[in-house]
């Protein structure tokens, strides 16, 4: 689960029992700027960092402790999973694409011959990989 710096001083906040406004009085700031902070559309200034964390009662440190997730090799596609993709993504274009300009009156029959065979060899590709 990933921790953003706004998600920590919401979820401070909320722990303190402090609305918004309140802690944007305490930090000098408007309570829409406490609302940006806790959004992700905003930081605080860095030298309101050391206050914030004051308020907090935590260091600036555990302030700043924002976990990010990893992305371990076995999440990450491989070549041969894009590759697939691809194919995949180019049989169902070419499908589209024909149907479409077929629709439209702007294809001629020789060119949408060419392009749902590009579209056929892709799916007997991908088929022929499942095995």
């Amino acid at each position: 689960m990933k921790n953003t710096m706004g998600q920590i001083i919401a979820a401070k906040r909320k722990e303190l029992g402090m609305t918004q406004l309140e802690l944007a009085e305490k930090m000098g700031v408007t309570d829409k700027a406490v609302s940006k902070w806790e959004r992700d559309l905003s930081y605080p200034d860095v030298n309101s960092l050391p206050k914030l964390a004051e308020i907090f009662d935590m260091t600036v440190d555990e302030l700043m402790r924002i976990k990010s997730e990893t992305v371990s090799a076995a999440d990450k596609p491989t070549v041969k999973e894009i590759i697939s993709t691809v194919i995949r993504a180019v049989c169902l274009a070419m499908g589209v694409s024909v149907t479409t300009l077929s629709c439209l009156g702007v294809i001629d029959a020789e060119r949408a011959v060419t392009l749902l065979g590009i579209g056929l060899a892709c799916a007997g590709i991908s088929l022929m990989e499942k095995r």
